[in-house]
């Protein structure tokens, strides 16, 4: 958890570093996967394992070397791009593997998606095959995008043991990445004949909330602390700011966390700010 000081601006860039770190983690995983998958096959002699190896790494080192400039999180990507993208990141893991794997793609009309969709997208279909992956017993995966016009709809499925669940630990990244993004994911498993999973996630960025003196009823004092708790003032500054005690700002600022419901002044003042 990030501590109350940190401001708005200072969280969202903390969670882009964030989002991009994991980005990075799961092309990472591919690669090292692809590469494992390689030098596992009974397809291929030694010449030819080190080859496709080798041409799997330098792969890896050129996007690893110009994702710096990539800055797709503020345009826009056709979905069929995408998509695209993701059949590019899984071909090494497919091509050197026994992993048969479908894709079904996404209608050529759909709503482009925003960076960050597009970039959650790929990074959760990366993750959840890598995960059926090392459950070991996988042969076939499927994998479909749709559009309904408000949300991407991401659909995969297995043919392992159907174990699969929703609480599983490795799947934690996935909830994590699609909550961020105000979406769902729920997973339906069938013992003996494999998994399922639903991701939604919206096209469009959640509504901005309200702001706190015209979403509840506030007295006049209650708006001046709220006011001045927004601008960062602490308790003195803000006793001394009204001509009142610290207790009573206290019990002013005890109140509007009350009544906005959230636990910290550093929440309170985001909702100030609507």
């Amino acid at each position: 958890m990030l501590p109350d000081s940190v401001s708005p601006a200072s969280r969202q860039r903390l969670l882009e570093h964030a989002r991009a770190i994991a980005e990075q983690s799961d092309r990472h995983a591919v690669t090292l996967e692809s590469i494992l998958a390689i030098l596992r096959s009974s397809r291929l002699d030694d010449r030819a394992a080190r080859t496709a190896a080798i041409d799997v790494a330098t792969t890896a080192l050129v996007q690893l070397r110009t994702a710096g400039d990539e800055r797709q999180e503020a345009l826009l990507e056709p979905v069929t791009g995408a998509f695209a993208r993701v059949r590019d990141d899984l071909r090494p893991l497919v091509r050197h593997s026994d992993l048969e794997v479908q894709f079904v793609e996404p209608p050529a009309t759909g709503r482009a998606l925003p960076g960050d969709v597009a970039h959650a997208a790929r990074a959760i279909v990366r993750r959840a095959v890598l995960t059926l992956v090392d459950q070991g017993d996988t042969r076939r995966v499927r994998i479909q995008w749709d559009c309904d016009g408000l949300n991407l709809l991401i659909a995969i499925r297995d043919d392992g043991q159907g174990t699969l669940s929703a609480h599983d630990d490795s799947l934690r990244p996935m909830v994590e990445r699609v909550a961020a993004l105000d979406g769902s994911l729920s997973v339906s498993s069938t013992p003996g004949w494999g998994s399922e999973l639903a991701v939604r996630l919206p096209l469009d960025p959640p509504p901005l909330p309200e702001p706190l003196d015209q979403a509840v009823p506030l007295s006049a004092r209650e708006r001046e602390v709220l006011k001045l708790v927004a601008a960062g003032g602490r308790n003195r500054a803000i006793a001394r700011a009204l001509g009142i005690s610290e207790n009573t700002v206290k019990f002013h600022v005890s109140n509007l966390l009350k009544k906005a419901g959230v636990d910290s002044r550093a929440e309170l003042a985001v909702l100030a700010k609507g």
